[in-house]
């Protein structure tokens, strides 16, 4: 595998890389690397199949993972364990950078499914808040991955 190509996408608001795939290695480790705007915060949510580790690069993060909040800054790095509901904001006003390291691959899948290409590398443009019925269509995606939302994104 030439890891120095990467497959990158539009995720919702953010922009990803596919760094390693959990399609190209026998243990089906993901490595995305993730940019987003200030604010960015996914809704609350557990991945039942796979944990999650973030390595900050870029920015000032907050966390909030089952009852516990982290505030994480560059090099520093956090454990999503699966099973728990968590939730990350970025809380810089320049946005924020990180790498999300995944054994199984659900998470990656689903970028992939709900992202299109990304033309560059520059973040796409905001959308704004989702209607209804996006957030619908998310909660179902999300679920064929084993990803189930339970709450709001953080504010």
């Amino acid at each position: 595998m030439d890891q120095t190509k990467s497959t990158a996408y539009w995720f919702l608001d953010t922009h990803v890389q596919v760094r390693i795939s959990g399609d190209e290695n026998a243990d089906g480790i993901s490595v995305l690397e993730h940019h987003a705007y200030y604010g960015d915060s996914p809704p609350l949510h557990i991945h039942h199949t796979e944990d999650e580790v973030f390595i900050v690069l870029e920015g000032e993060f907050r966390f909030v993972i089952g009852d516990s909040e982290h505030r994480l800054q560059p090099g520093e790095t956090l454990l999503a364990p699966k099973g728990v509901p968590h939730a990350y904001r970025v809380e810089s006003p320049q946005g924020g950078k990180w790498l999300m390291v995944t054994t199984g691959h659900d998470f990656e899948n689903f970028v992939k499914a709900v992202s299109r290409p990304a033309e560059g590398l520059a973040l796409p443009e905001r959308h704004g808040p989702p209607s209804e019925e996006f957030k619908r269509q998310l909660a179902a995606a999300s679920a064929r991955y084993h990803i189930e939302i339970v709450g709001p994104p953080l504010h």
